[in-house]
């Protein structure tokens, strides 16, 4: 949740540089918005099983939670940053699916302060993650990427492309509406183009219909 809420933060920042107003995120209106919470929940939400068969449970909900997301995703594909938030998520469908569950190297938990996970996962395995082996494949986008303090998680490719996807959004909306609300450019006058002649007339000018 913090480096969510960091992503977040980055976004509205960025945006107020760009020229946004944070107001204008109010006006955002997502299409099938009620896929996102479903398809997160699927993710989070804990199982009253244990052992193997909580294991197979809980990554079979993770990889169906990828479709539900992705169909939220395409839905709003217009929007900005979507296209990324698509390519990310589709990411780490590939790697979760081809792999039985999100595969994490004991270097990027160590380097991201998570000893104590690495010892867990050696113990008693993951639900959704395991320690990356030699059978695992795509591994690049596999969580191998370490963020330490305060932060201490471990990511993936397709998070970091999800994440970048979040922030072009959330600074896209605030510079769009401000862009929609700008004044538009003063009309010309009745019955001249713009940037035509000036009507006055002047010494020396020849007037149709006055034979000067």
């Amino acid at each position: 949740m913090l480096l969510i809420a960091a992503v977040l933060m980055i976004g509205v920042v960025l945006g107020y540089v760009a020229g946004g107003r944070l107001r204008h995120v109010e006006e955002l209106r997502l299409r099938w918005w009620w896929l996102a919470p479903i398809g997160l929940l699927m993710q989070l939400a804990p199982l009253p099983l244990h052992g193997h068969a909580n294991q197979q449970v809980s990554v079979a909900m993770l990889i169906a939670s990828y479709p539900v997301l992705l169909a939220f995703a395409a839905r709003n594909i217009h929007l900005p940053g979507l296209p990324l938030i698509f390519v990310g998520l589709t990411l780490n469908l590939l790697v979760i699916a081809v792999n039985g569950g999100m595969p994490v190297t004991r270097h990027a938990l160590v380097a991201s302060g998570q000893g104590n996970l690495l010892q867990d996962l050696v113990r008693n395995g993951g639900a959704k993650h395991h320690l990356a082996a030699t059978g695992d494949v795509l591994l690049p986008l596999a969580d191998v990427i370490p963020i330490g303090k305060p932060i201490r998680q471990v990511v993936s490719a397709g998070d970091l492309v999800t994440y970048a996807g979040m922030v072009w959004l959330i600074v896209g909306v605030m510079r769009r509406r401000a862009r929609a609300t700008a004044p538009a450019p003063r009309p010309a006058r009745s019955g001249l183009p713009a940037g035509g002649p000036d009507p006055t007339p002047r010494p020396g000018d020849t007037w149709r219909g006055t034979g000067r």
